[in-house]
This record gives C-alpha cells, sequence and structure tokens, in this order.
C-alpha cells in the first residue's frame, strides 16, 4: 500500500510538470531561460521530498527542459514551518518565475495570497475546492491550477462499499482532527448520516 502511494505521488509530481509547463510543447533550445519556482512542504533532506523532485525533473526533461540548457529551477524548502512558508512565498514572488510549483495544502494556504499574479500549479492538496484555493476543479479560475489526492465524492462510494461487504452494520465513525484542513471538503450525507 505504501509503495502504491509513493508510486501514485511520484506521478502526480510528474503530471504537474506537464501540466504546469504550457510552453513545454514548443521548447527550442534556442528559448530563453525560464524559470519556476518550487515551494517545498518537506525538508531539504527530505528522502522521499527528494525522489518527488527528481521524477518532475525526469517529466520535464522528456519534454525537453534542462536545467542545463533551458531552464532554472529555484527550491525553497518549508519543512512545514508557516513563517518560513510566507518568508519564502515572498522571496520567491521578487524573483517573477514563470510558474510557481507549491506542494502540500499548509504551503499553498500560506502562500496563495502571495502569489496572485504568477500562475501557481499546486501539487498534494487534498480539497482545493473546500479550502477556497480554486472555484471547481473543471473551472479552476485565478492563478492556480494542480492536482489533487483525494476526490471527496468517493467518501459515499466507500460507505456504499462498505454497505455492500458487511449488510447488517448500521454505523461508520470517521475520525479525523478538528484542526486538519485537509478535511473541510469531508462531508458525508445520506440516511443516518451524522456529523458530530
Amino acid at each position: 500500500m505504501q509503495f502504491a502511494q509513493l508510486r501514485r505521488r511520484k506521478v502526480l509530481w510528474l503530471l504537474a510538470g506537464v501540466s504546469a509547463w504550457p510552453l513545454a510543447a514548443r521548447a527550442q533550445p534556442s528559448e530563453r531561460m525560464r524559470r519556476i519556482g518550487a515551494l517545498l512542504s518537506f525538508a531539504e533532506n527530505d528522502k522521499i521530498g527528494q525522489s518527488w523532485l527528481s521524477a518532475f525533473r525526469q517529466g520535464l526533461e522528456a519534454l525537453g527542459w534542462n536545467e542545463a540548457r533551458n531552464l532554472q529551477i529555484v527550491h525553497r524548502y518549508t519543512a512545514g514551518d508557516p513563517e518560513r512558508m510566507q518568508r519564502f512565498a515572498l522571496e520567491l514572488a521578487k524573483l517573477r518565475p514563470d510558474v510557481i510549483l507549491v506542494a502540500g495544502t499548509g504551503v499553498v494556504g500560506v502562500a496563495r495570497h502571495l502569489l496572485i499574479s504568477i500562475p501557481v500549479v499546486f501539487v498534494q492538496v487534498r480539497d482545493p475546492v473546500g479550502t477556497g484555493f480554486i472555484a471547481s476543479l473543471a473551472h479552476p479560475g485565478g492563478n492556480m491550477t494542480g492536482f489533487t489526492s483525494f476526490e471527496y465524492s468517493f467518501g459515499g462510494k466507500w460507505l456504499e462499499l462498505i454497505g455492500e461487504m458487511r449488510p447488517s452494520l448500521a454505523r461508520v465513525a470517521v475520525l479525523e482532527h478538528a484542526d486538519n484542513s485537509n478535511r473541510r471538503g469531508w462531508r458525508a450525507t445520506g440516511p443516518g448520516v451524522e456529523q458530530v
């Protein structure tokens, strides 16, 4: 299970690189140097985080973008610290990158008000609509787009599946921390569903 989650995360990073870079289709060695800002939720020495960045670079390389030739990636590692998130978001905004890749719900929440004039692609965000980052998945609006790691409509399907597996089941509990920003979109509804 954990290996599948890691592989999925690598794919999401790769997809972010593909969709975040609309110029990829016309990349030419003679084009000017492009700059991506990367505002990341993990620490610089985080091995899993570095493997995601490696997959991101490989995806860009496959599209003709190379750090030695036509691309610069400027990294800022926040290690989950809100003060660093804000400071680094401002630093990256001053560098005026072509696009900023933002990883993590907390980082997006802190950075979104500081990056309003720069295209932003987010990854590792559980509920971008519920948190107010975008208007909808189909039409994000504004300067932000990205990938969500969770589709809340699946919640009802999970409950249906549990009911089919165990028809005599009368009650299911979901425990989450009330302050967790990732839980905002989860609102199961239906007969017998209670929100406590």
